[in-house]
């Protein structure tokens, strides 16, 4: 294979090289794209129950691998090793869902006049999936396994910070059996390969987990060609805490600061009724100065760095040093560290407040009432996810349908469960991953009328 460059990969708690990895070019997605569509021919010729059989087997081989895919996503993406752990297991728990999913892939019979209507859910083609480097592992596999499931190859392109788990995959995929070509990891810089890939006549559909702004782009490079797309984008999520609820439970500073606040998801919001707005930031000032950041390898750590120094830039631009809050603390020296924050003076249009920082920052704001609360909510051009907090069973459903979010809890922070679908309003996404439907994404419906009535006599 002919590559143009490089990529470096560093160690975000030391800022060492952890590897350096060959960038595909244009050239190279042609060629991956060609070995694809050969292979996926073939795939989608098997008996389904082969097909589910060989992906529980890629399932098997992941779960031997677990501890080992663990360590490497500590080194190149600075997670916490308990969360790692998590990430790996939940591709393994992902490939076996999407295997159970194979044979009841069923299409449908429809009444008709004069004969027989059925239809048919054929798969695509050759699957392209640009993901991101907060998740490397399990958004990785969000696309894919559904993807496989339903009949389709992958070429899967992942984050340049975070290429070394998705090619380790890619090597696990060969061991359990998949046909050479079907799974293929393309690491590569997103405005080379990733372009090429999405711009590629040869691939069917686009799946992009990322940044709205590239989002966009991605979106409209795939409309030339009247592409499928699905984009799991930004967020900017509430926690809606209302005056009756539990407090201790629904201040939770991990909410925020889970994989650093690298998350789409992040209850970055903390919206909190008037009366119980001073007893909440005492609850949160106690709790940051607890949380302990540091080395992500070590067991007592629960925070650690920032992906790179271009992410802590960005939060240090949108987060000043002087800006008024609660803080906790963070190491000194190299890594990209940044000390957990609850901004607490910021006016509700503020870019604090609505735009995604992505980093271990929220910001705390009052409401007054139920309307206020959904105003303020609603008030952001995203809508991912969200938690509301109350006892009153009424409320929590009133809220829950006027808030404009794909995703929301009550009385919990939990948002992602990959038997239920996930995906945004506005301007946090289009489409739906995971959940029962989800090979049917990665299908085209075929109608077949077939008439029972005979030949003209």
């Amino acid at each position: 294979m002919s590559y143009e460059h490089e990529l470096t990969v560093l160690n975000p708690a030391t800022e060492e090289v952890v590897a350096t990895v060959p960038a595909a070019g244009a050239a190279d997605v042609d060629a991956a794209v060609a070995r694809a569509a050969k292979a996926q021919e073939t795939w989608a010729q098997a008996a389904p129950a082969d097909r589910a059989r060989l992906l529980r087997r890629f399932a098997d081989v992941v779960d031997r691998q677990v501890e080992e895919l663990a360590l490497l996503e500590v080194r190149e993406a600075g997670h916490l090793l308990g969360n790692a752990r998590w990430e790996a297991g939940n591709v393994r728990d992902l490939l076996a869902y999407a295997a159970g999913g194979v044979e009841r892939l069923n299409g449908r019979q429809i009444p008709v006049a004069g004969g027989l209507d059925i239809t048919l859910l054929e798969p695509l083609g050759v699957v392209g999936v640009i993901a991101p480097w907060n998740f490397p592992m399990p958004i990785a596999a969000w696309g894919t396994a559904p993807a496989l499931a339903a009949g389709n190859a992958v070429i899967l392109k992942p984050a340049e910070t975070t290429p070394l788990t998705a090619l380790r995959l890619a090597e696990l995929a060969l061991e359990a059996g998949l046909p050479e070509g079907l799974f293929q990891v393309l690491p590569g810089h997103g405005p080379v390969a990733g372009t090429a890939l999405v711009e590629h006549p040869g691939v069917a559909k686009i799946v992009f987990t990322g940044s709205t702004r590239t989002g966009r782009d991605v979106m409209e490079r795939c409309a030339r060609q009247v592409k499928p797309v699905t984009l799991e984008l930004g967020g900017k999520s509430p926690n809606i805490v209302f005056a009756d609820a539990d407090l201790r439970t629904a201040v939770d500073p991990f909410s925020f600061l889970d994989n650093s606040g690298q998350d789409c998801c992040a209850r970055t919001r903390i919206l909190v009724q008037e009366p119980v707005y001073e007893e909440v930031k005492e609850l949160l000032a106690e709790a940051l100065k607890g949380v302990v950041v540091g080395d992500p390898a070590d067991e007592r750590t629960q925070m650690g760095p920032l992906i790179s120094r271009r992410q802590l830039d960005r939060v240090r631009q949108l987060v000043p040093s002087d800006a008024p809050g609660l803080r906790g603390s963070a190491p000194d020296g190299p890594g990209f560290w940044f000390a957990p924050t609850v901004l607490t003076d910021e006016a509700p249009d503020s870019a604090a407040a609505r735009e995604e920082i992505f980093g271990p920052v929220a910001v705390l704001l009052p409401f007054t009432d139920e309307a206020d609360a959904i105003r303020l909510a609603n008030d952001t051009p995203y809508g991912l996810s969200g938690s509301l907090w109350t006892r009153d069973l009424g409320r929590a459903l009133r809220v829950s349908r006027a808030v404009k979010a794909g995703n929301l809890s009550v009385n919990s922070h939990s948002s992602v469960r990959y038997w239920t679908p996930f995906g945004g309003y506005k301007q946090s996404g289009l489409g739906r991953e995971l959940g029962p439907d989800a090979l049917a994404a990665f299908t085209e419906t075929k109608n077949v009328f077939i008439s029972t009535e005979g030949p003209a006599q």
